[in-house]
């Protein structure tokens, strides 16, 4: 789980995922969305790969990206154990 806060510290690359909650986007379509190079915005999607946060399928010429809501469940999942979500105050 720690390459998944190491690639969530970084408000692009949360921007990313927010774009990818909305729908699948080539790297094309998500460096439109930002103003800088296209080498920059890979280095990004890499991060995010690597963190298992998104996934990327051929298409053609094209990669395009999806979110892996496998492992944003399971960061969701954490966040709620950690701070006791659904427990009432003494119960464990």
């Amino acid at each position: 789980m720690g390459d998944a806060f190491r690639a969530l510290a970084d408000p692009t690359r949360r921007e990313i995922l927010r774009l990818l909650g909305e729908g699948d986007l080539t790297a094309g379509e998500i460096a439109d969305h930002f103003d800088m190079t296209k080498p920059s915005v890979s280095h990004h999607l890499s991060i995010l790969k690597t963190a298992g946060l998104i996934e990327d399928e051929r298409e053609g010429q094209f990669i395009r990206y999806s979110l892996n809501t496998t492992v944003l469940e399971q960061l969701i999942q954490w966040f709620y154990d950690l701070g006791g979500v659904g427990k009432s105050r003494g119960e464990e």
